[in-house]
């Protein structure tokens, strides 16, 4: 089926018109009239990714984060985005992005299931869908209370990942949890004002966490990519559900930094 095609399906269920202002979403580089047998799902169009569509025999690339945000005047190979944006267009790959609509219509939710959050609700509003409001993160009690560092080992398990950054007493008690996935310090406002005991979200600073801290939260740490990491699996399940004409793959789950 042509590209045009796919991306009505997703836009059906993720319109470009959920993502904030300052994003870019859709078809980033290549033809919309593209035959399209292959899709290859990733977080990042980072080069080890591409390299892998290309080898894969891949027509089309999805990821979660725009490779191109801000204004580019050339598209040479000198440059490490543009010469990304050159190997795609050489290998004739369409590329498509699905960012803060998907975290607004998709992530929040799925994140919500994937930490058993109950009597859930939105952490930060951004929009109104069919009557409905819709938006970033969510806010909830857990299954019951627990301390912080049960939380952490709660989360780390739920997550799947192998480490966290944690501001907080240990031993605090925390029973009404937020979460916003990605980049989180500007969720740090809106978890407080929700009454939450903790957040946990990614790319938090040293004054942002101490901060959050003073001011009652504690915040989990679980990385940007070890909170967004779940976009590839959910979108692989909605692409074989919706189009099983398509064989759909995915890129390993492989986190950019180690800790020793």
């Amino acid at each position: 089926m042509l590209c045009k095609e796919i991306m009505q399906v997703i836009e059906a269920a993720y319109p470009r018109e959920a993502a904030l202002d300052f994003d870019n979403v859709g078809l980033i580089a290549g033809r919309a009239e593209k035959e399209v047998e292959r899709v290859y799902i990733a977080l990042d169009a980072v080069d080890s990714v591409i390299d892998r569509a290309i080898e894969a025999g891949a027509d089309m690339l999805i990821t979660h984060h725009p490779l191109i945000f801000s204004p580019m005047k050339k598209i040479t190979d000198e440059e490490f985005i543009s010469r990304r944006v050159v190997k795609l267009i050489q290998n004739d790959i369409s590329y498509y992005a699905m960012h803060t609509n998907y975290d607004v219509l998709g992530m929040a939710k799925l994140s919500e299931k994937i930490l058993g959050i109950r009597e859930a609700e939105i952490l930060d509003i951004t929009m109104e869908k069919d009557g409905k409001a819709e938006g970033i993160g969510r806010v909830g009690m857990l299954e019951k209370p627990m301390t912080l560092e049960e939380c952490c080992l709660y989360v780390k398990h739920r997550l799947n990942l192998g480490s966290l950054k944690v501001f907080g007493d240990m031993q605090a008690e925390v029973s009404r949890l937020a979460i916003s996935p990605g980049s989180g310090k500007t969720a740090i406002a809106a978890a407080i004002a929700k009454g939450a005991d903790v957040l946990v979200t990614g790319d938090i600073g040293h004054h942002d966490g101490l901060d959050a801290v003073e001011q009652g939260l504690s915040v989990i740490d679980a990385g940007h990519y070890g909170t967004e990491y779940i976009f590839i699996d959910d979108i692989k399940r909605f692409l074989e559900d919706k189009l099983p004409v398509l064989d759909v793959m995915t890129t390993p789950v492989i986190h950019p930094f180690q800790v020793i």
